[in-house]
Protein backbone atom coordinates (compact mmCIF):
# COMPACT_ATOMS: atom_id res chain seq x y z
CA UNK A 1 0.00 0.00 0.00
CA UNK A 2 1.19 3.25 -1.12
CA UNK A 3 1.04 6.62 1.97
CA UNK A 4 1.05 10.14 0.70
CA UNK A 5 3.97 12.28 2.78
CA UNK A 6 5.42 15.26 3.56
CA UNK A 7 8.45 15.31 1.11
CA UNK A 8 9.96 18.95 1.86
CA UNK A 9 9.02 22.41 3.46
CA UNK A 10 10.05 25.92 3.13
CA UNK A 11 8.65 27.17 6.23
CA UNK A 12 7.25 30.75 6.50
CA UNK A 13 9.15 32.32 3.43
CA UNK A 14 8.04 36.22 2.76
CA UNK A 15 6.74 36.76 -0.25
CA UNK A 16 8.50 39.05 -2.52
CA UNK A 17 6.07 39.62 -5.56
CA UNK A 18 2.73 38.79 -6.68
CA UNK A 19 2.48 39.08 -10.43
CA UNK A 20 -1.02 38.92 -11.56
CA UNK A 21 -0.04 39.46 -15.93
CA UNK A 22 2.19 36.11 -15.69
CA UNK A 23 1.07 32.70 -16.90
CA UNK A 24 1.29 31.13 -13.41
CA UNK A 25 3.30 29.27 -11.32
CA UNK A 26 5.29 30.18 -8.50
CA UNK A 27 9.08 31.61 -8.75
CA UNK A 28 11.34 30.72 -5.79
CA UNK A 29 14.93 31.57 -5.65
CA UNK A 30 16.86 28.29 -7.30
CA UNK A 31 18.90 28.08 -4.24
CA UNK A 32 16.26 27.45 -1.71
CA UNK A 33 14.53 24.65 -4.45
CA UNK A 34 17.91 23.02 -4.57
CA UNK A 35 18.21 22.60 -0.31
CA UNK A 36 14.61 21.57 0.02
CA UNK A 37 15.41 19.11 -3.10
CA UNK A 38 12.15 20.64 -5.23
CA UNK A 39 12.62 20.56 -8.83
CA UNK A 40 11.63 22.65 -11.45
CA UNK A 41 7.77 22.82 -12.44
CA UNK A 42 7.04 20.29 -9.39
CA UNK A 43 3.68 20.29 -7.85
CA UNK A 44 3.64 22.92 -4.68
CA UNK A 45 0.83 23.50 -1.96
CA UNK A 46 1.36 27.11 -0.42
CA UNK A 47 0.00 28.21 2.53
CA UNK A 48 -0.52 31.67 3.24
CA UNK A 49 0.20 32.39 7.00
CA UNK A 50 -1.14 35.65 6.79
CA UNK A 51 -4.97 35.40 5.09
CA UNK A 52 -5.26 31.72 5.30
CA UNK A 53 -5.59 30.95 1.12
CA UNK A 54 -3.94 27.13 0.33
CA UNK A 55 -3.65 26.93 -2.77
CA UNK A 56 -2.03 24.81 -5.92
CA UNK A 57 0.41 25.43 -8.80
CA UNK A 58 4.25 24.50 -9.36
CA UNK A 59 7.61 25.82 -9.16
CA UNK A 60 9.67 27.77 -11.65
CA UNK A 61 13.23 28.64 -10.93
CA UNK A 62 14.09 32.20 -10.06
CA UNK A 63 18.02 33.84 -9.58
CA UNK A 64 19.74 31.61 -7.54
CA UNK A 65 20.53 33.55 -3.80
CA UNK A 66 18.10 36.41 -4.90
CA UNK A 67 15.67 35.41 -1.72
CA UNK A 68 12.53 35.34 -4.50
CA UNK A 69 9.40 34.16 -3.83
CA UNK A 70 7.16 35.54 -6.69
CA UNK A 71 3.15 34.51 -6.58
CA UNK A 72 2.24 34.73 -10.11
CA UNK A 73 -0.57 34.56 -12.11
CA UNK A 74 -4.74 34.04 -11.03
CA UNK A 75 -2.66 33.01 -7.62
CA UNK A 76 -1.56 36.13 -7.28
CA UNK A 77 -5.17 37.18 -5.59
CA UNK A 78 -3.92 34.91 -2.64
CA UNK A 79 -0.87 36.53 -2.00
CA UNK A 80 0.64 39.67 -1.44
CA UNK A 81 4.25 41.16 -0.88
CA UNK A 82 5.09 40.67 2.51
CA UNK A 83 2.56 37.56 3.09
CA UNK A 84 4.12 34.46 5.16
CA UNK A 85 3.89 31.20 3.26
CA UNK A 86 4.84 28.14 3.78
CA UNK A 87 5.26 25.65 0.54
CA UNK A 88 5.32 22.26 0.83
CA UNK A 89 5.70 19.32 -1.99
CA UNK A 90 4.47 15.64 -1.37
CA UNK A 91 5.33 12.46 -2.29
CA UNK A 92 3.81 9.22 -2.37
CA UNK A 93 5.95 5.82 -1.47
CA UNK A 94 5.20 2.29 -0.18
CA UNK A 95 5.01 2.06 3.49
CA UNK A 96 7.94 0.24 3.55
CA UNK A 97 10.38 2.94 2.04
CA UNK A 98 8.08 5.46 4.66
CA UNK A 99 9.84 4.14 7.79
CA UNK A 100 12.99 5.72 7.56
CA UNK A 101 12.13 8.89 5.20
CA UNK A 102 12.69 12.24 6.27
CA UNK A 103 11.31 15.34 4.68
CA UNK A 104 13.47 18.08 4.00
CA UNK A 105 12.78 20.96 6.31
CA UNK A 106 13.97 24.63 5.44
CA UNK A 107 13.06 27.52 8.07
CA UNK A 108 13.89 31.58 6.71
CA UNK A 109 14.30 35.19 8.91
CA UNK A 110 12.18 38.10 7.23
CA UNK A 111 14.27 38.06 4.43
CA UNK A 112 14.24 34.71 3.18
CA UNK A 113 17.83 33.89 4.57
CA UNK A 114 17.65 30.07 5.69
CA UNK A 115 18.33 30.49 9.52
CA UNK A 116 18.20 26.51 9.69
CA UNK A 117 17.41 23.09 8.06
CA UNK A 118 16.65 19.68 9.32
CA UNK A 119 17.13 16.53 6.72
CA UNK A 120 18.83 18.43 4.66
CA UNK A 121 23.24 18.20 3.67
CA UNK A 122 25.46 20.60 5.11
CA UNK A 123 26.71 21.89 2.23
CA UNK A 124 23.42 22.77 0.55
CA UNK A 125 23.48 25.20 2.96
CA UNK A 126 24.33 28.96 1.89
CA UNK A 127 22.82 32.42 2.90
CA UNK A 128 21.48 34.43 1.01
CA UNK A 129 23.07 37.47 -0.32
Amino acid sequence: MQVTLLKSKLHRVTTTHSELDYEGSCAIDGHLLDVAGIREYEQIHIYNVNNGERFTTYAIRAEENSGIISINGAAAHKANPKDLLIIATYIAMEESEAEDFKPKMVYFDAENRITHTRNTLPIQVKQAS
